[in-house]
């Protein structure tokens, strides 16, 4: 990360990896004092351009030290920019745009998805690229708003598509994509044209980020709600290794599924 520092103030690009969101600690004194600040510190004069590839995430049987979310920690730091892509079209615009940007770029990649069909996508023209701060309508709907991002993309369209086939109810589906800056505006229009919210993400539910979206729709939509705006998160723990426990952990179809009917029925 020191490296990167150095490298992006003389006029290099670079593009680093760590090979975990579970190893970035050591790095956090230049993540948090160093990089983000440049801009501020120079009134604007020097720049220090770089993306930062971090996988993270769950689902893995991976444990305390290789499965962890870190996006809420680096929401709360200006200057960065966060990014995570569902999916593989995405993921290859997201990064070129990164690559291009002038400004240090935390690029977070699921390592749920990495191997999973449903991630995989038509790869997208040379000239692709997806806009920073812009979020995705996956698919429309009437009834229900779930905002989410990352693996937790594909389990609210498996969810969704389960509930409108036994009710009848449409659900809109909108990836966030970018977490720094969080593109606000699609997040309130789709909830004042549903009138529920759901918002769904893997990190936990106590201080996760989506704390900051549900306030947000309480903020500018609480005219506009039928129903409280739900969350569904992980537990308030370290991931654990034991494949049934990981799961109590972390959210699944079901705490989805209940969440839908749960905001739908009120």
């Amino acid at each position: 990360t020191g490296a990167a520092l150095g490298l992006s103030v003389q006029g290099f690009k670079p593009v680093i990896e760590i090979q975990f969101g579970d190893y970035i600690w050591p790095a956090m004194q230049m993540l948090k004092n160093q990089i983000p600040v440049m801009r501020y510190r120079s009134n604007n004069q020097w720049a220090n351009p770089m993306v930062l590839r971090v996988p993270i995430g769950g689902y893995i049987n991976g444990a305390l030290c290789h499965s962890q979310n870190i996006e809420a920690f680096f929401a709360h730091i200006p200057g960065f920019k966060v990014v995570m892509p569902s999916n593989a079209a995405d993921a290859k615009g997201l990064l070129k745009t990164a690559i291009r940007s002038e400004d240090p770029i935390l690029f977070l990649e699921h390592k749920g998805l990495y191997r999973q069909g449903y991630a995989r996508r038509p790869e997208p023209s040379k000239d692709y690229l997806v806009e920073i701060g812009k979020a995705a309508t996956v698919q429309e709907g009437e009834d229900l708003t779930i905002i989410t991002y990352g693996a937790m993309v594909q389990k609210a369209i498996k969810c969704a598509k389960e509930i409108t086939k036994n009710t009848g109810k449409s659900i809109e589906i909108i990836d966030i994509r970018t977490i720094l800056p969080l593109d606000s505006e699609t997040i309130l229009n789709s909830v004042k044209k549903t009138s529920r919210a759901l918002v769904v993400h893997e990190d936990a539910e106590f201080a996760g980020f989506g704390a900051e979206i549900v306030a947000q729709i309480a903020d500018e939509c609480f005219m506009w709600l039928d129903a409280p705006v739900k969350r569904v998160a992980g537990k308030f723990s370290s991931i654990p290794y034991a494949p049934q426990m990981e799961s109590y952990v972390l959210p699944q179809d079901d705490d989805v599924r209940n969440a839908i009917n749960e905001i739908l029925a009120f």
